[in-house]
């Protein structure tokens, strides 16, 4: 039967950017030859969710509707279907000792701070004046490429 909307799925994927770049996967092999396995993590695991219960980004979610288990196909997904836009506003600076009071820590490029407002961000520049530190998602504003193959589904009619 056809994916519908409140069934349960579970899929394989590779997800990648436009450009070929892998940037996730459930699949052990790929995470190896593309170096996305962090030493303190177990192997990936394949991906399960409840269509249409907003657990995954939409254009992912939309694009397993009418598959069938078994069956493989790639969706693009832009960016509105993705985690949006990347948004300027988002992006904030901050003078370096009032950082490093907040944060606790000098800063350095790539450093993940998380705002009191569960704002995620990383710093993205360093100058003797300002810390700017980016608050959009990090895939915002790409086009994300996901190579998925449906290995079970759960009907929501049963």
């Amino acid at each position: 039967m056809p994916i519908e909307q409140g069934d349960r799925v579970r899929l394989d994927y590779v997800g990648r950017f436009e450009d070929g770049t892998v940037f996730a996967t459930s699949r052990p092999a790929v995470a190896e030859k593309h170096g996305l396995l962090p030493p303190e993590e177990g192997d990936p695991a394949p991906l399960s969710f409840t269509v249409g219960a907003n657990e995954v980004i939409g254009g992912l979610d939309s694009a397993v509707v009418g598959m069938v288990a078994g069956e493989e196909a790639t969706a693009r997904v832009p960016p509105a279907d993705a985690y949006g836009e990347h948004d300027p506003d988002r992006v904030r600076e901050y003078d370096p000792e009032s950082f490093e009071a907040m944060v606790g820590e000098p800063p350095e490029i790539g450093t993940h701070v998380e705002a009191q407002n569960d704002l995620h961000g990383d710093v993205t520049a360093i100058t003797d004046e300002s810390v700017q530190v980016d608050f959009n998602h990090e895939l915002a504003g790409r086009t994300l490429v996901f190579d998925i193959e449906i290995l079970n589904v759960e009907s929501a009619q049963r």
